[in-house]
């Protein structure tokens, strides 16, 4: 008898991570050029560390109330009022992961709608669908905009949710505030909530990274996080928020399955949210400056504005992206195939979140390859 018949089916239809696969892979390789990690090469400040640590050594050990300390709240909405002049609901989460589950899980029902644009993040349409909704992808190539005329013809009367993410993961593409103002548009007049993953918006590197919540506050559900910013991904610290009715339900299912945050991590973000990280954007400015200008001339690529991703495509002479992975790996250089995060497998992702010379030595290998090819 197999134990396979314990399992649901909404489970055994995901497949395992395209990345956790590339991780796995990279844990058998000795000394590998890794530039397929999608968290920050730097350490977390110390003045987070030591208030983390402080928390710990004060007690600060049990669980908090399950929307999150209070003071936390306060802080992030007060940041949200300064920076949109918008006081929403406010609850902290597991990460903005965390954030998505309970946003699905509060506001799908069977057969609910939700408009992606493609490429998206790896979890999106599997959450989606875990949760009883149908994800609708629409194709954002070549440029990666949030092209409102296709979002617009996406559109039925399924509609319940349009998620964006900007800056994007795979891209690092920066949306236009102008797409912005036209999905919430949209989604004030087919009445859907607007979830904006803003997780990356601190990496922004051209300008200020545009939020919907200019456009429609009170149908905006705006999930952000502290991983990547402060540099402490694995403490699984975020935030949601947007309209009183989804957040008090999101909470509501966060008393029966993530509890709280965890309580240290949330007192040290209290320390985060005032701890200067603008060397570390500066830092990832540089860099992102210095793979475009290692790959431009050999790859097809859209300049990235934020994040710490490229996402260029796969060059003439490989059957596909994935192709073009697997030599790059046979080369000691992991990188990510854009079908993990797309319907297309004709692009590659790329983090520069790695030491300078990591970033030189690991373009080189993938120009040497695609030039080879050519």
């Amino acid at each position: 008898m197999s134990s396979q018949q314990f399992l649901a089916e909404k489970v055994t239809t995901i497949g395992s991570s395209g990345i956790r696969r590339i991780f796995d892979l990279a844990a058998k390789m000795t000394d590998p050029i890794d530039m397929s990690m999608g968290q920050p090469d730097f350490d977390t400040p110390d003045p987070i560390k030591q208030a983390a640590i402080s928390a710990i050594e004060e007690g600060h050990n049990s669980y908090t109330v399950t929307h999150g300390l209070p003071e936390l709240r306060e802080k992030i909405g007060a940041q949200l009022k300064a920076d949109y002049d918008w006081e929403p609901s406010v609850l902290v989460t597991c990460g903005v992961s965390g954030g998505l589950v309970l946003a699905m899980m509060a506001c799908l029902n069977p057969g609910d709608e939700v408009i992606i644009g493609d490429p998206y993040f790896v979890s999106y349409k599997h959450l989606v669908n875990l949760f009883g909704g149908t994800p609708v992808v629409v194709d954002c190539y070549d440029d990666f905009k949030l092209k409102p005329e296709k979002f617009e013809a996406a559109v039925s009367d399924r509609t319940k949710m349009i998620l964006v993410n900007s800056p994007g993961n795979p891209t690092g593409i920066v949306a236009g505030d102008a797409e912005l103002k036209a999905l919430a548009e949209l989604a004030r007049r087919h009445d859907a909530l607007l979830v904006s993953d803003e997780i990356y918006t601190v990496l922004s590197y051209d300008g200020p990274c545009p939020t919907p919540v200019r456009h429609a506050p009170e149908r905006t559900l705006l999930l952000g996080g502290f991983g990547k910013s402060y540099g402490i991904t694995g403490w699984r610290m975020g935030y949601a928020a947007g309209p009183a009715d989804v957040v008090a339900q999101m909470a509501k299912l966060q008393q029966y399955t993530f509890v709280c945050a965890p309580r240290m991590a949330q007192h040290a973000c209290l320390t985060a949210l005032s701890t200067d990280v603008s060397q570390h954007v500066s830092d990832y400015r540089r860099k992102r400056d210095l793979v475009v200008s290692a790959l431009e001339g050999t790859f097809e690529f859209v300049r990235p504005s934020g994040g710490f991703y490229i996402f260029p495509k796969a060059p003439a002479g490989f059957a596909s992206a994935t192709a073009f992975v697997e030599e790059a790996i046979a080369h000691n250089v992991l990188i990510i195939p854009g079908n993990v995060f797309s319907e297309r497998d004709s692009h590659f992702r790329v983090s520069y979140a790695v030491p300078d010379e990591k970033i030189i030595e690991g373009c080189q290998v993938l120009c040497s390859i695609a030039q080879g090819k050519s």
